[in-house]
């Protein structure tokens, strides 16, 4: 059995690991099942029996190249939280990482931005995730105007439309610093005008405050309900 269960692995490895390459080589319509089963060194039957069909493949390619790089963001993210790192500095640096990835990888980047595809994809759900979390802490530090999830919309839509152009501008033609401007001014629209070290505006109070509403146990369940509903009130009305 043990044996039966390694090879199982060991083929799914192979195959994922051979259909990446094409990916990378050609894009997805290289990523055919002939190719994959002979680049791999196994039988066709067995990429339906692990994965289903083509989209199961390019699924599981798309969370193995994102594995590492998330890994990567994971642990970037919790040496940032335990060095006290701004979450600002935080927030930049994954932002020129994002870019590079997309740049670095656009056959997994336009499989990750595929409309029909994103909505059911664990990969793209990972990403968003990691992004999550970082505009939580953003937030928590009395950092955003705008709520939280309204903000990760921001940042993902700039993030995808810079790497969709770069990608589209041959690399000798392509603007180095379209990447900073793009944050700078996606920041301009989420963030509160006050420095870090100055007390918050109310927009940016609530957003803090919400952030943590959850956590507050002093409240009863019904009151946390009735304070997360009346900040979301306060954050989701136009300034």
């Amino acid at each position: 059995m043990t044996e039966v269960v390694k090879s199982r692995t060991d083929n799914r490895t192979a195959i994922v690991e051979a259909a990446a390459a094409l990916l990378r080589e050609g894009g997805p319509g290289a990523v055919t099942t002939r190719g994959v089963a002979e680049r791999a060194g196994v039988q066709a039957p067995a990429i339906y029996r692990l994965f289903g069909d083509k989209d199961g493949l390019l699924e599981a390619v798309a969370e193995h190249v994102m594995a590492t790089f998330v890994a990567g963001k994971v642990a970037g993210m919790a040496a940032a939280t335990a060095a006290h790192v701004d979450p600002l500095d935080d927030l930049r640096e994954s932002w020129r990482r994002q870019i590079d990835f997309g740049l670095a990888n656009p056959a997994v980047f336009r499989l990750l931005s595929d409309p029909d595809r994103v909505l059911d994809s664990a990969a793209a759900r990972i990403g968003r995730e990691v992004l999550q979390t970082r505009v939580h802490r953003l937030a928590a530090a009395g950092r955003l105007r705008v709520p939280e999830p309204h903000a990760v919309d921001v940042i993902q839509a700039a993030g995808v439309g810079t790497v969709q152009l770069l990608l589209a501008t041959p690399p000798e033609r392509r603007d180095q610093a379209l990447g900073d401007s793009m944050l700078e001014a996606v920041l301009g629209r989420i963030l509160s005008d006050a420095p870090p070290t100055a007390p918050a505006g109310p927009r940016a109070t609530a957003v803090a405050l919400r952030a943590v509403a959850p956590q507050l146990t002093a409240l009863s369940d019904p009151e946390r309900r009735l304070l997360i509903e009346w900040l979301d009130r306060i954050t989701e009305t136009p300034a």
